[in-house]
């Protein structure tokens, strides 16, 4: 008897310490009201613990009957801060993974894809000689073209140029889709923007390749957006090589430019000359004048001779006063035409040349004049040939827009990838629930 009430004695101990330790830390050292009575009794029943010697065992706690073992914890009950866990988890992820789910596979529409792959290449063709063997090198052009035309394709001058072409603004405007399709905001800016998201550029530095895909609402429409960019970009092309060539031949242009107004001012000056003086070339001019003194001095010198014969056999006879005269006269005529090649014109008592001029100064004027036209005949022959090399330059390497896939037609629609887009949304939304809850916890604990 007395043994079952000290085995429900202690089974009320162990109840107690059990409820005790559910209590918080600071109260479980301290009587309630409702365990004070049942302490009390407990201590007075009790015997004092006993003093374990020194070289026994561990001492057991006081009130603790050996073998003792504690009651079960009690189940664990639903809290509220567990009901508004759940129910920001419902409002924060599965409602919007809901909506999105929700938006993607019911009200987006579906995008078709068309593609259409180039590259800018360089037609090199050689030399006269080269040609005789049909020798035409092909390569690809510099990096510096293929970047103009990678940022052309993605510029707001190529939306502007084919929107003045193609009805961009009805393509990609479609009822009942607010997110992937173009806005009520018409401009050329929104455009532009919207531009970005449908034609993606994929540029291979390493070979020079372009490909663009073009995202539409109906597959015919992505084709014929797919088309327009390639002639937009042949032409831009175009454009460079033409700009290039006009840089090239420029100089050369400027330079043949002042050479031919430099040799049509000589031979105007040539020209002008021989009209005042009436001579085509002075130097043949001289030519013959140097013929008659030379003329002179050979009858001269025969004069001579005959005179000195004559003396010789009869110093009275008469023809040696005629001999005389004729010399003379022949002398005074070889005077006059020296004095008429190398004297100043406008000088008193000489002879000149026409238009009151002597030979030696139009003929100084007329090499001043030939060599002015000299020069400038040859600059003018220099210019052209470079004018003409730049030209053959130019010409030699042609940059043109070699296709080497034309633009696709869809039949299956790629876009937009549903199951990608709502694993991505609701990833996102787990993820900063679970951040967010994180954080709650971390302050809760603080207080």
């Amino acid at each position: 008897m007395d043994q079952s009430r000290e085995h429900g004695r202690d089974d009320d101990d162990a109840a107690e310490q059990g409820n005790r330790d559910d209590l918080p830390r600071w109260l479980q050292g301290k009587p309630t009201k409702m365990n004070a009575p049942r302490a009390a009794k407990a201590g007075a029943a009790k015997p004092a613990p006993s003093v374990q010697p020194a070289g026994g065992g561990a001492a057991q706690p006081p009130g603790a009957a050996p073998g003792a073992i504690r009651p079960p914890a009690q189940p664990a009950r639903v809290q509220r801060r567990h009901v508004l866990l759940a129910l920001s988890f419902l409002l924060w992820v599965v409602g919007p993974a809901l909506f999105c789910a929700f938006y993607l596979f019911a009200i987006a529409h579906d995008q078709y894809a068309s593609r259409v792959g180039f590259s800018v290449r360089t037609e090199e063709v050689g030399s006269a000689v080269e040609l005789l063997g049909g020798i035409t090198e092909l390569s690809g052009s510099s990096s510096s073209d293929t970047d103009i035309l990678y940022e052309f394709i993605q510029s707001q001058q190529m939306v502007r140029g084919l929107a003045e072409e193609l009805p961009l603004r009805e393509m990609y405007s479609v009822d009942g889709d607010p997110y992937f399709t173009l806005g009520e905001d018409a401009r050329i800016e929104a455009l532009w923007r919207y531009w970005q998201q449908m034609v993606k550029v994929f540029y291979d530095r390493g070979s020079g390749l372009i490909e663009v895909r073009v995202l539409a609402f109906d597959p015919e429409d992505a084709q014929t957006v797919a088309a327009a960019i390639y002639d937009q970009s042949s032409q831009m092309i175009n454009q460079l090589s033409t700009i290039a060539r006009a840089d090239a031949m420029r100089y050369a242009e400027e330079e043949l430019e002042r050479a031919e107004d430099r040799l049509r001012e000589a031979r105007q000056a040539t020209t002008a000359f021989r009209n005042r003086t009436g001579i085509i070339d002075p130097q043949a001019d001289i030519q013959g004048q140097m013929g008659v003194v030379n003329a002179l001095q050979q009858q001269l010198a025969e004069a001579l001779v005959e005179r000195a014969t004559l003396l010789e056999s009869n110093s009275s006879d008469p023809r040696v006063a005629d001999i005389d005269r004729r010399i003379r006269a022949i002398r005074g005529q070889i005077a006059d035409e020296r004095s008429q090649l190398g004297q100043e014109s406008g000088a008193e008592g000489t002879q000149t040349g026409p238009n009151g001029q002597s030979y030696s100064g139009l003929l100084e004027e007329y090499e001043a004049l030939q060599a002015d036209l000299e020069f400038a005949e040859q600059a003018y022959l220099s210019s052209r040939a470079a004018r003409d090399g730049a030209l053959a330059e130019a010409q030699r390497q042609s940059r043109y827009l070699a296709s080497y896939v034309q633009p696709t037609l869809a039949e299956t629609p790629e876009f937009p990838r549903r199951w990608v887009l709502l694993g991505m949304v609701a990833g996102f939304l787990f993820i900063t629930w679970v951040i967010g809850t994180m954080i709650y916890y971390s302050l809760r604990d603080r207080r």
